[in-house]
């Protein structure tokens, strides 16, 4: 049993800038499912978007861009906390060493994607964001006495008492049961890829910490806004389930989508922002053009581009692209949706709270509602430092000096070998077919039924293994999104019903 006063589930940008904000007074426990810097965070290519500057008219374009782009149900005032606390974010950052590009006029440089009136976004090393963000974050972390890592160890249950989350049980790197008692629990597990076939999220990113609070009755809500990224490499060899993804950056700097018969599109789906529509517009439309042209993928064009600039911009996918015969510059991009951001999540306000006293969720695993229908691109990495931020302060003034304690025992549940890849397939190939970015009723209502039974099934012979907890994760997680997006009978956003 160990005994602390937050405890912080995930090692992502949202829970190590948490855990960085934190008073160093506070003792602070970090759980990672694999090694801490493994991460989706780590994944993000594009960069922050933040108007690091007081202009009014800067930052009302950023608020207008984010609620158009989420088809406006945002919350506003949620879009305008966020917008407003970018400034103090990226200033957080580069207190903690973080090193944004800097240009020849010895000012950062910021680039545009898809959604965005203006360049506002920051990046690190080309399209090593995610990347360069967390391993800095890491290396001040560790300097930090106050600050416990605890590694391959998952969360699994939440522990409750009068209404009020109290502890977390966990399974340790030899799958025996470990309690964690805290007087103030985030969940910053982020996202939900593993539900699909084909991801552009590290696959460890299974729903735990949906599951998890949904399992104790926390609001979720806002499932069905599952965003699929446009442009994910398509590879005819790669036969991971993971799909790497070529940044919204590239069309920020001028890339084209063009069809098999290399036809450039966009034009006929968003005529005024062309490749530079939101995310929900492109993939829409890139999935319309691959059925009307009985083929799977598309092409990005960046023939038209300085070759030598795009290698030194983006470096990571230059040299991704170059290792599967393929050069930017030269060479068409063959690319495909796929999924890639969770909207939705566990309901918060605007300190991260849930609907479960002492519980707060951070980044893609929370819905602060900032997202709407649909997410404005580089959005995400803001949204993890501002809630994360205010979290903190929330912390701070409302932590208690008694904590409570309830012995809990759970190492009589028997630990089977079972891997359960024919459920976690069936599972990807039901959302795949039906709830992807194309949905009907009749096929949500299939996938909803074949759901249920796989719940039940799995909550009937309990397992003392991950795997067992990752795919009863992932079942109620694709049970939530197909259940809400039955609910919700209109197209909307990255919601797209045909009848």
């Amino acid at each position: 049993m160990i005994k602390t006063d937050c405890l912080i589930v995930g090692t992502g940008l949202a829970g190590l800038f948490t855990a960085l904000n934190l008073d160093e007074k506070l003792k602070v426990c970090i759980i990672s499912k694999t090694k801490i810097e493994y991460s989706n965070s780590v994944l993000a290519q594009g960069g922050i978007a933040a108007e690091y500057n007081d202009d009014e008219l800067l930052h009302q374009e950023h608020i207008n861009d984010t609620l158009k782009a989420g088809s406006y149900l945002n919350d506003k005032e949620a879009v305008e906390f966020l917008v407003e606390n970018a400034y103090e974010s990226i200033k957080k950052l580069i207190s903690f060493g973080v090193q944004f590009d800097i240009g020849a006029d010895n000012k950062f440089l910021v680039t545009k994607e898809g959604g965005h009136s203006s360049r506002r976004i920051f990046h690190s090393g080309g399209d090593a964001t995610g990347k360069n963000v967390t391993s800095t974050l890491i290396a001040e972390l560790m300097k930090r006495e106050n600050i416990t890592f605890i590694e391959e160890t998952m969360a699994v249950d939440l522990i409750t008492e009068n209404n009020q989350a109290i502890g977390m049980i966990c399974l340790d790197k030899f799958e025996e049961y470990q309690s964690i008692y805290a007087k103030k629990i985030v969940i910053a597990t982020g996202g939900i890829g593993s539900v699909y076939n084909a991801t552009t999220n590290d696959l460890l990113a299974t729903g735990d910490g949906i599951g998890i609070a949904y399992r104790k009755n926390v609001i979720v809500n806002d499932m069905e806004f599952i965003q699929f990224h446009p442009t994910a490499f398509y590879d005819e060899k790669n036969h991971s389930r993971q799909r790497f993804l070529i940044t919204e950056a590239l069309r920020g700097e001028g890339a084209r989508l063009i069809n098999v018969e290399e036809e450039r599109f966009m034009k006929k789906y968003s005529p005024k922002l062309m490749e530079l529509a939101p995310r929900d517009i492109v993939s829409q439309a890139i999935f319309r053009e691959m059925y009307d042209t009985w083929t799977d993928h598309v092409y990005l064009d960046t023939r038209h581009l300085d070759a030598k600039f795009l290698k030194n911009r983006f470096p990571t996918v230059f040299n991704h692209l170059k290792n599967h015969g393929v050069i930017l510059g030269v060479d068409l991009i063959p690319v495909s949706p796929c999924e890639h951001f969770l909207c939705g999540g566990i309901e918060t306000d605007l300190n991260a709270k849930t609907s479960l006293k002492n519980l707060y969720a951070v980044g893609e695993s929370a819905n602060t509602k900032v997202h709407g229908a649909n997410r404005l691109a580089s959005n995400s990495l803001l949204e993890c430092l501002v809630f994360a931020k205010s979290a903190t302060e929330d912390i701070h003034k409302n932590i208690k000096s008694k904590q409570l304690v309830k012995e809990i025992d759970y190492n009589n549940i028997v630990s089977y070998n079972y891997n359960y890849k024919p459920i976690r397939k069936k599972i990807g190939d039901y959302m795949d077919e039906h709830v992807s970015i194309v949905r009907d009723e009749a096929g949500l209502k299939l996938t909803l039924k074949t759901l249920k039974k796989i719940i039940v099934n799995l909550k009937k012979y309990p397992n003392a293994t991950k795997n067992y907890y990752e795919t009863l994760n992932l079942a109620t997680t694709a049970f939530l999104i197909t259940e809400q997006a039955l609910n919700r009978e209109k197209s909307i956003g990255c919601h797209y019903r045909i009848n």
